[in-house]
């Protein structure tokens, strides 16, 4: 496949093409970088919907439900599964992959698992720009399912315009899985597994937790939604309430993309700067630094004023 033609198979929705695309972002390469500077003015239309939870908690049989329900309304979607890494193959173990063999032959749907290589957040590095490449591609939603996130591990709610918080009960303390970083990033609580023993009370100490809060972002209110996932329970209804969000929190969505994009340029910068620093300042330059500092020679804020001169002659220390 020519490099020169992917941008455009990858338009046209081609499905090697998304996966050669992706593989090249997830690679860092430059013809990477070069494709999606291509196709970046054609991006801008999908949804994204964040999925993330704790470990167990039925994210992909979530998933799996809410695509069924997107392809019964003829809209179609990007599915990136980041998984955990591999500690003997540095890939994805691929399970989530292996919950939507339902979709494997569908042309509207595209999965895509993703190793997170270490990367912490509960996302992979490249999953922001694996995103451009299915918005691109002109898939109506892209849902990002995280690997089972902690309690700070929330770098979906910046990627994503809604984020969807999926707990189950009877796994231990309620109060434990509702600590800070978790409940902040939550447009709407999923309590899955609803059939289980304590779905109720688990329902109740969200809602608790949810009065304490004094403000209200444009007038929504977090809502907390039972379902039961692997008999399509619930689900409808978490769909109808992610179309309602994006009906009335407009301005919100409109603030998260900005917010998005002034994140992304820095993050570019760092990356363009970082590549600048490595071609000044050889890696035994840095490592005679080290040593100066570790025999405390020179203090470690002196020598990295020193090394920043290299790259920026006209900082002032």
């Amino acid at each position: 496949m020519a490099d020169a033609s992917l941008a455009e198979r990858v338009r046209a929705g081609d499905p090697r093409a998304l996966a050669r695309a992706i593989s090249l972002v997830e690679d860092g390469s430059p013809a990477g970088e070069e494709m999606l500077s291509s196709l970046f003015l054609s991006t801008g239309r999908a949804w994204t919907i964040g999925v993330t939870g704790p470990p167990g908690a039925g994210k992909s049989t979530l998933v799996d439900q809410l695509v069924r329900q997107l392809r019964a309304r003829h809209q179609t979607a990007g599915i990136l599964a980041v998984d955990p890494t591999s500690p003997f193959t540095g890939g994805a173990i691929l399970g989530d992959r292996v919950r939507m063999q339902s979709h494997a032959s569908d042309a509207g749907v595209f999965i895509r698992s993703m190793a997170t290589r270490g990367h912490l957040g509960g996302l992979a590095r490249a999953t922001a720009d694996a995103a451009l490449v299915l918005d691109a591609a002109g898939r109506d939603y892209v849902i990002i399912e995280t690997v089972g996130v902690g309690q700070d591990e929330v770098d979906i709610v910046r990627l994503a315009d809604v984020s969807v918080v999926t707990l189950v009960p009877g796994t231990g303390d309620d109060v434990q899985a509702l600590k800070a970083g978790i409940m902040e990033i939550a447009d709407v609580f999923v309590v899955n597994k609803a059939d289980r023993e304590g779905a109720d009370r688990m329902v109740a100490s969200i809602e608790a937790m949810l009065a304490l809060q004094t403000v209200v972002e444009d007038g929504w209110t977090t809502p907390v939604l039972k379902t039961e996932a692997t008999r399509g329970v619930g689900v409808t209804e978490l769909l109808a309430t992610l179309d309602r969000f994006r009906e009335v929190s407009t301005p919100l969505i409109e603030e998260r993309r900005a917010a998005r994009v002034r994140a992304q340029l820095r993050d570019h910068v760092t990356g363009l700067f970082l590549q600048c620093l490595d071609d000044a300042v050889p890696f035994s330059e840095i490592d005679r630094i080290a040593a100066e500092i570790a025999s405390r020679k020179v203090d470690p804020w002196s020598a990295a004023s020193q090394v920043l001169r290299r790259v920026c002659p006209r900082r002032e220390s």
